[in-house]
């Protein structure tokens, strides 16, 4: 016993439901990566639909994804649904949206099952935030953050392998489908068994569109909505514009052509695993930080990882040590955001609204990979000097996200001045 304690004693400190919850998120995030990056070439490739018409299903979800955003933030805040049954129509639509996908066999019932996943997962993030804020309390909630993003993370890296494992043996993507729906309802069942309502209505409760005016005035969160736009769309660079970019416009030495899939694949694996190791010493390093300082650091690390994109495509060689440096560096620059981001939301919003603060922060990140994709693809049309300069762009731009956040800071402080002389 007292060696499991030790152990086991590097471990947050957190309410058993954070645990139960991380653990849930794990399970559904195994399902997730199984058909993460497999749907796609599964629908091109199998069923048949065109590239464009993948790319217009895969589209909708975001707009069914606004949707149910807004809905999950009322919802989470209402006292008939609350954040548990937020949480459990969000599993139930997302097992079903999984199986319709299961067995889309054209054009059609595509877009219908995006649609629904769009809605599913619009529901899920503003309850589950609000769940963690609940639970936890001052420091621990930057810990308790990392933790369900490392279940997050963890999950999704073993289905992306286990999935990947799948396929090459067997060729059975549809079953990728029904597993990601088996895992939405074994989520569903811990939230069922294991979570506890965590909603505890205000003395002054409003409705819900009193409660979106009101936060919608809220001058702090309007501005922290705009950094936080900003780095939504740095972090959709990694997943759009960056695999692309290695592919095409790299000039490896060997080859004279960017790198190979294969390379790509252990480039964002790299990435991914080593954000899953540095999660909780990241955020034990930066808990003494305001939160907006926190989200400087992360900024300035986001600047340095362009900075390697941009020196990996104009270097002459060593190209693969460049891009392994910037994909290391924007694992750190992703662990020393999300936790933050998602603590400061804590801070800003009234107990009693959380759910519709967390609506409005997942909104961004809405914004953030529609504004990213869309200028990540257009710089990638243009002439190579464009292409390069984009990272050089990024880079740049770290300089405006940091100066907002010190106006940031300026304001919560003069916000907690005015409290304590009250």
């Amino acid at each position: 016993m007292t060696f499991f304690r030790k152990a086991t004693s590097w471990l947050p400190q957190l309410n058993s439901q954070v645990w139960i919850l991380a653990a849930g998120r794990f399970l559904s995030g195994i399902g997730t990566g199984f058909t993460l990056f497999y749907a796609p070439i599964f629908f091109v490739n199998q069923v048949g639909l065109s590239a464009t018409q993948v790319g217009i299903g895969l589209g909708s979800a975001s707009i069914s994804g606004v949707v149910g955003r807004i809905l999950g933030g009322s919802f989470a805040d209402s006292q008939f649904w609350g954040r548990r049954r937020t949480l459990l129509l969000s599993a139930a639509v997302s097992a079903v949206a999984s199986l319709v996908l299961a067995i889309s066999n054209n054009f059609h019932i595509f877009v219908v099952g995006n649609l629904l996943m769009g809605m599913g997962i619009g529901l899920y993030w503003p309850a589950t935030e609000a769940v963690v804020a609940d639970l936890t309390q001052g420091e621990q909630r930057n810990e308790a953050y990392a933790l369900t993003r490392l279940a997050d993370n963890l999950g999704m890296g073993i289905g992306i392998v286990l999935g990947g494992v799948l396929i090459g043996t067997t060729g059975a993507y549809r079953e990728l489908f029904v597993l990601d729906a088996i895992s939405f309802v074994v989520f569903f069942g811990v939230v069922y068994a294991a979570i506890a309502e965590t909603y505890k209505p205000g003395e002054r409760q409003q409705q819900a569109f009193s409660s979106w005016a009101t936060a919608l005035r809220d001058r702090s969160l309007l501005i922290f909505c705009l950094v936080n736009i900003i780095f939504t769309t740095y972090i959709s660079q990694t997943q759009s514009t960056m695999p692309l970019y290695f592919s095409n416009f790299l000039r490896v030495e060997e080859s004279g052509k960017g790198f190979s899939p294969t390379t790509i694949s252990a480039l964002f694996t790299w990435h991914l695993v080593l954000a899953i190791l540095l999660q909780l010493p990241v955020v034990r390093m930066f808990k003494r930080l305001s939160h907006p300082y926190a989200l400087c650091i992360s900024a300035l690390f986001w600047g340095l990882g362009f900075s390697l994109i941009w020196f990996t495509g104009v270097a002459a060689s060593s190209q693969l040590l460049w891009a392994i440096l910037a994909m290391g560096v924007f694992a750190i620059a992703l662990v020393s955001y999300t936790p933050s981001a998602s603590s400061l939301i804590t801070v800003l919003a009234p107990e009693s609204q959380r759910g519709v603060y967390f609506s409005i922060n997942s909104l961004c990140w809405a914004i953030g990979y529609f504004i990213g994709p869309t200028v990540g693809g257009w710089a990638l049309d243009q002439p190579p000097v464009v292409a390069h300069g984009l990272w050089l762009g990024f880079a740049f731009s770290v300089a405006i996200t940091i100066a907002i956040l010190q106006y940031l800071n300026q304001i919560l402080n003069a916000k907690n001045a005015e409290g304590n002389v009250k």
